[in-house]
């Protein structure tokens, strides 16, 4: 059983009263109503989400000039989605913020609901920013989405024990949602109604930058956070700098504050071995921040440590939140710019080469990390390895870290854009158009059409489902080939802000593609066959008639043993140069044209 351990009410509130201003507080009956639970109980306790809509609604009432309360979506078990629209400056619509040229900020808490220290934080840094006790005069340059709670259905599943890696709260929610959709694997392929909800609100809002609040698993140690961003090593290179400086301010507020923040996620890179030490990365786009950099916008991931009390972690989050209402305060404006920019940027890709994955090299350097005292032995239980830690007396790690981030593949873009045939516009184009991707439909058949080509040399299929999908791995080239393109195809401009987006959806390569995951896989399944007996005749019948090809398969036979031990691969490789072959096998679906299709 994991003890846990509770700091008292009174030190976070003495720890809180260290890190703020003083200046007048809000009345007494308006501040009572916008207590949380989790105030009330010391922060041993976390509330139901009927509390999150009643303190939605609180928020408003009480400052009718600041909050707006909205709702943006349905989950599938008939809750209401809820957001929280704060600003000083009126502008309580995209179209208002917009007009004002104001930054927005989209804050979400309880993505993985267990993890739900962004929602209590997030309300208690909420109240004494509107009482000008923190981050004074931030709520006049810019717009704050508050997400309380974005898997609303899961944080319903309540218990003592959904997140046994974690010290409090008392009880919390699931990580999954009702259908059992990890959210933060669904950015890209959106099967989740509370995904979809989630893009509607993002592509209404257009926020330049989304903070994801989490809570991590992991070893012991001294470490009480960590904050990753991107841009920062992939993403528009001119926006890459500032989201370091985004990073390295947010460190640096933490700090002073009294944390020990780390800049990259600390996981071990061999699972419970410290010695291993750790990597860095960049997230693929399933995930939030691998998603906005592709949109040309800013992504933090937050991500206390588990095994501090939640009084303690629901502290460092509330310090991080008026952070962040700080530093965009501060560069908003500038920040704005250089996202302008990067669209302007993006949507001039075409021809050149744009990654689609990167990768961490095997360049190591020494980090003197704050952990515990540790022994490794071998368990009678498991009869594995085991590491167990004794936090009573703190140590440093010197451990290795790789950081050396490079890309790993990469794709010339189409000059003009993709071409989804007809027969799958009624897939493609809701995915393109949660994403904010513009497309138009053909309402002209064309015969023969000079286009690229992807047809699979390889195409393997994962063995397990994830996330209800069988993905799938292939391998090939893009290749010139003229193709009919008949009426209701669409096309899809590569010359549009969101093109790294729309690469990584269509690219067949790309980690998170609608390939990748399992969206196409009935063409790469073969569908017609031909008897063996029958195959054996067409095979003779070949070899006779073709003395290239009869020399051809006697120098296979010769030089491949696995091809010459295996019958079905010899009748195979007669069967692929008959005329009854399915020339669309293993041939991916969409298309690349070298010119705008109209």
């Amino acid at each position: 059983m994991i003890r846990s351990i509770l700091t008292p009410a009174g030190a976070l509130c003495a720890a809180l009263a260290v890190s703020l201003p003083v200046a007048a507080a809000a009345p007494a009956a308006a501040g009572s109503a916008l207590r949380t639970l989790s105030e009330r109980s010391g922060f041993q306790a976390t509330g139901r989400y009927d509390e999150v809509i009643a303190l939605c609604a609180a928020f408003e009432k009480a400052y009718p000039a600041a909050v707006r309360c909205i709702e943006f979506g349905t989950t599938p078990e008939g809750r209401p989605m809820k957001a929280l629209v704060v600003t000083r400056s009126g502008a309580f619509t995209p179209e208002q913020a917009r007009q004002k040229k104001l930054p927005v900020m989209l804050i979400q808490g309880g993505i993985h609901a267990g993890e739900i220290d962004g929602k209590d934080a997030g309300f208690l840094a909420l109240r004494e920013v509107l009482e000008n006790r923190a981050a004074p005069a931030a709520l006049d340059k810019q717009v704050l989405l508050f997400v309380p709670v974005f898997n609303v259905d899961g944080h319903e599943r309540f218990g003592s024990w959904n997140r046994p890696n974690q010290r409090g709260p008392q009880q919390m929610g699931w990580r999954t949602t009702a259908q059992n959709f990890n959210l933060n694997r669904d950015y890209v392929k959106a099967d989740a109604p509370e995904m979809q909800a989630m893009l509607r609100l993002i592509n209404r809002w257009d926020p330049l930058a989304e903070v994801d609040l989490h809570v991590t698993d992991g070893a012991k140690f001294e470490h009480d956070i960590s904050i990753q961003v991107e841009p920062l090593h992939a993403g528009d290179a001119q926006m890459q700098q500032a989201g370091k400086l985004w990073q390295q301010a947010v460190l640096g507020d933490l700090t002073a504050s009294g944390s020990l923040p780390l800049g990259f996620y600390a996981s071990f890179v061999v699972d419970d071995d410290p010695a291993s030490g750790f990597a860095d990365g960049v997230a693929p786009p399933r995930f939030s921040h691998g998603y906005f950099q592709l949109r040309n916008r800013f992504a933090m991931l937050v991500e206390t440590h588990s095994w501090k009390d939640y009084p303690t972690r629901v502290r460092i989050t509330r310090n991080t939140i008026v952070s962040l209402l700080s530093q965009m305060a501060l560069h908003g404006q500038e920040w704005q710019r250089l996202a302008h920019e990067a669209d302007l940027r993006s949507a001039q890709l075409a021809g050149s080469s744009v990654p689609l994955s990167y990768k961490t090299t095997d360049k190591v350097r020494t980090i003197a990390f704050r952990g515990y005292r540790y022994t490794r032995t071998m368990s009678v239980i498991s009869g594995a390895l085991m590491t167990h830690y004794d936090e009573s007396a703190p140590q440093v790690w010197n451990l290795p870290l790789r950081d050396e981030i490079v890309i790993d593949g990469a794709v010339r873009a189409p000059l003009g854009g993709y071409v989804v045939p007809a027969a799958y516009a009624a897939l493609v184009a809701p995915k393109l158009a949660l994403h904010g991707i513009s497309y138009t439909v053909l309402k002209t058949a064309q015969d023969s059409a000079a286009l690229e080509t992807f047809r699979a040399e390889h195409a393997a299929f994962e063995a397990q489902s994830v996330e209800s999908h069988q993905m799938l791995n292939v391998s090939g080239a893009w290749r010139p080939e003229r193709r009919a393109i008949g009426a209701g195809a669409l096309f899809v401009p590569i010359a549009q802000a969101k093109a790294r987006l729309l690469m990584q959806l269509l690219e067949p390569q790309a980690p998170d593609s609608l390939l990748a995951w399992g969206e196409f896989n009935n063409a790469f399944e073969r569908k017609e066959y031909m008897e063996d007996y029958v195959a054996e005749d067409v095979a003779r019948e070949q070899l006779a008639a073709d003395p290239a090809l009869a020399a051809q398969f006697t120098k296979k036979l010769a030089d491949e043993p696995a091809f010459a031990a295996d019958p079905a691969a010899r009748l195979l490789f007669f069967a692929r140069r008959h005329s009854s072959w399915d020339e669309r096998y293993q041939l991916y679906p969409v298309m690349r044209s070298a010119t705008v299709l109209h």
